[in-house]
């Protein structure tokens, strides 16, 4: 799962996937904006079967609350 949600976030803000941590934080060590981070909430719940909402994915900064919030909610 966290191999796969870098893979994600790499193509998406052109980041190089390895060098990618549990505590690697999504706006300030990608540089994400507000808009950035909707369009991968959308691309990640195309790829995980997950909804997730603006609340929620406001109250996740880290690549390792993403995989927590994907491995709790996947069907």
């Amino acid at each position: 799962m966290f191999e796969k949600v870098c893979e994600i976030l790499a193509d998406k803000f052109d980041a190089d996937a390895s060098t990618m941590t549990m505590e690697t934080k999504v706006k300030e060590d990608l540089n994400a904006d507000s808009l950035d981070v909707v369009e991968l909430m959308m691309d990640l719940e195309e790829n995980f079967g997950v909804a997730i909402s603006d609340e929620e994915a406001a109250e996740m900064s880290t690549i390792g609350d993403i995989v927590k919030y994907i491995e709790d909610h996947k069907e």
